[in-house]
């Protein structure tokens, strides 16, 4: 009895055989990021080699380059072949907002990562603030000041200064973690001086510029322990005004004037 020979599949692969390469080829390279062997500026494989060598087709390789590219972890480049290159945080920024714009009390959320980050980060100014960062965090304090009135150009200052505390622990883990955060920290600065703004507190106001001012100093002198209070009592001034906003009373909405006009007209 004769087997009859099975014909070639000339059918799309099954989804999951797809998906299956695609993780195959996308775990490789990151796996050749993170150890080490490939780095900024060298060049990958062709296309064609690195199929071959795991096991996958063209295509899965591409669509896992470009998926790399969409990230900015290489560059594919015409006559050249792909680049690996040091992806700009803001891609991670805007991953993180996308990915917790849905998600209720976000702000609140990262408001604590953030408390984590600082506390740890100002503690490493404290041993590793050079002058150049000293000044940065200067401008920023004055900025802070300038602003101190205006809601969207003092949340700016405000970010300025923390970032700028945040770049002088000299970590690169905390920079780039604080630089995934930056699109919502820059709007919780914001929401936090309209709070400021609507309180109608002067006393308030100078509070935010001597807070910041007192920050400054405590990472000038190197005290660990008194920057990492110093910032815990600032970051209280939010959550303070936010209870302040959530128990004040609302104000009752004002009668139209045509409706005051008409109950005072003589009855015909």
């Amino acid at each position: 009895m004769t087997t009859a020979a099975k014909a070639p599949s000339i059918t799309r692969a099954e989804p999951e055989n797809q998906g299956t390469g695609f993780a195959k080829v996308f775990d490789f390279l990151r796996e050749q990021l993170l150890e080490g062997r490939i780095r900024n500026g060298d060049r990958l494989l062709p296309e064609r080699e690195l199929a071959l060598q795991l096991g996958v087709s063209r295509p899965i390789v591409r669509e896992a380059l470009r998926a790399l590219s969409m990230m900015g972890v290489v560059e594919i480049r015409e006559r050249v072949g792909t680049v690996v290159r040091q992806p700009d945080v803001s891609v991670l920024s805007d991953v993180f907002a996308f990915s917790l714009a849905q998600v209720p009390d976000a702000i609140d959320d990262v408001i604590q990562a953030r408390i984590a980050l600082e506390c740890q980060a100002i503690r490493l100014a404290c041993q590793r603030a050079t002058t150049a960062d000293i000044e940065r965090m200067r401008g920023a304090l004055d900025a802070i000041e300038a602003t101190v009135h205006d809601t969207t150009g003092g949340g700016r200052a405000d970010f300025d200064f923390h970032i700028a505390l945040v770049r002088a622990s000299k970590s690169d883990t905390l920079i780039q973690l604080y630089g995934a955060m930056a699109e919502l920290l820059t709007r919780s600065h914001r929401d936090r001086r309209q709070l400021v703004g609507d309180h109608h507190d002067e006393s308030m106001k100078r509070t935010v510029v001597e807070d910041h001012r007192r920050l400054l100093e405590v990472v000038i002198a190197g005290d660990e322990d008194a920057a990492d209070q110093a910032l815990r009592r600032h970051f209280r001034i939010g959550d303070e005004l936010r209870w302040r906003k959530a128990l004040a009373p609302s104000r009752p909405a004002a009668a139209p004037a045509t409706k005051a006009r008409t109950n005072r007209e003589p009855t015909p």
